[in-house]
């Protein structure tokens, strides 16, 4: 309690450099814990928004021919038609697993005097496993609804709450008019902030009502075995050329058809997400030295100051180990009092980062994300940090206090104040 006492009256006397000795730790712990929030926040928002989709997963989109081949000319478009979702289901059963298509139209939903304008999109049952949609009411598109052409109706919880404000889970079951028809709803499923909400049906049903052409929409796929971009981009290329053959399209030619594939463009966000964590903890840590080295001088000065003083407890008696004591004592309070200071302040900063661009929500026409979420750091991150710092001035302290111990008294009282 005495050695205490004696700390918080030398810091009383010394108000500046106690200050400036608390600042430097105060704001490298701020600074570290922002910066890795920060970058957590932008990370979890990538992670979110990839999440929504199954991983090993495949959009196929037609596309345009960008080369002449076979006396027809570039730029024409070519579309995908169910002769391609046969091919795609049976011709690599190697690597896929379960084929589907979606095709998308625009139309007006009403229930009594409530009406929605939204778009709708015949789906195959697998699309809710590889968009993973999340059901909360009643059940999604199944092989029956498929195999009858049943007009049948899943709408987002947002669409449910325009028909129906009472209660959109009473809505399963109920008709509802698309367009001329009548459509039962069978569920309700959450829309989520970084997508766009559509209305689903049975893909045969609505090729059957509004397109009857050949044309397929686009084709999804989950597939197995592909764990390298090299596996995936040799399956993307053997892919093309199958397709190509059909459509009399250069077998080189990869506009003729898009393929979104959802697992390279895992990988790629995994590797770039990797290295921004591994830029965070540099500059984290480069802030955090800078930190370092604001103590250690401060704490280096503090100890050349107090020659003279410790010259005059050693000449009433003072033992060289009660001096070190004293150095390390009121390093070790004064950088673990400021570093919890920082660290709270870093973590009320991140919590009103998240607060405000947290909730702002960036729509790019196709989806609606959210680029920050959750802006995290762990509390051993910032307790290892807090660390850190009281051992960097602690040893920055301790070099020149075990010099300052060692002086004969007389020297020590010779020195300048």
């Amino acid at each position: 309690m005495e050695l205490l006492s004696e700390i918080w009256a030398t810091a009383r006397r010394n108000k500046l450099r106690t200050a400036l000795t608390g600042f430097a730790v105060a704001w490298g712990i701020f600074m570290l814990v922002v910066l890795l929030g920060a970058g957590n926040g932008l990370i979890n928002a990538q992670v979110k928004q990839s999440g929504r989709f199954l991983s090993n997963s495949m959009v196929v989109f037609g596309g345009q021919t960008s080369k002449p081949y076979r006396g027809l000319s570039e730029g024409r478009v070519i579309e995908l038609k169910s002769v391609d979702i046969d091919i795609t289901r049976h011709d690599f059963t190697d690597v896929v697993d379960e084929v589907g298509a979606q095709c998308l139209t625009s139309a007006t939903i009403n229930l009594g005097q409530q009406y929605i304008s939204t778009t709708l999109a015949g789906v195959w049952p697998n699309h809710n496993r590889i968009d993973k949609v999340e059901m909360l009411d009643g059940r999604f598109i199944n092989p029956i609804d498929l195999r009858e052409r049943r007009k049948v109706l899943v709408l987002s919880d947002r669409q449910a709450a325009e028909l129906l404000p009472a209660g959109t889970a009473s809505l399963v079951g109920r008709y509802v008019n698309v367009g001329a028809f009548a459509f039962r709803v069978v569920g309700i499923y959450s829309d989520q902030q970084n997508g766009r909400a559509q209305a689903y049906s049975s893909y045969s049903t609505i090729k059957a009502v509004y397109d009857r052409s050949d044309d397929a929409g686009r084709i999804e796929f989950n597939f197995h075995g592909l764990t390298t971009e090299q596996q995936n981009t040799a399956f993307e290329q053997r892919y093309r050329r199958r397709l190509a053959a059909v459509h009399t399209v250069a077998p080189d030619d990869d506009g003729a058809f898009w393929l979104w594939n959802r697992y390279t463009q895992s990988m790629q966000m995994n590797t770039g997400l990797g290295i921004l964590r591994t830029a965070l903890w540099v500059v984290g840590l480069f802030t955090l030295l800078s930190g370092i080295v604001g103590v250690s001088n401060i704490m280096l000065i503090t100890v050349k100051e107090r020659t003279h003083e410790f010259g005059i407890r050693k000449a009433i008696g003072a033992r060289p180990w009660s001096l070190l004591r004293l150095i390390i004592t009121e390093s070790v309070i004064i950088t673990t009092f400021f570093g919890y200071i920082g660290m709270v302040l870093g973590v009320a900063a991140n919590e009103y980062m998240d607060a405000t661009l947290g909730h702002n929500v960036i729509d790019t026409g196709l989806f609606q994300t959210t680029m920050f979420v959750n802006p995290t750091v762990g509390l051993d991150v910032c307790l290892e940090a807090t660390a850190v710092m009281v051992l960097a001035g602690t040893l920055a302290g301790l070099v020149p206090a075990l010099k300052a111990a060692r002086v004969r008294p007389i020297e020590a009282l010779r020195a300048e104040k």
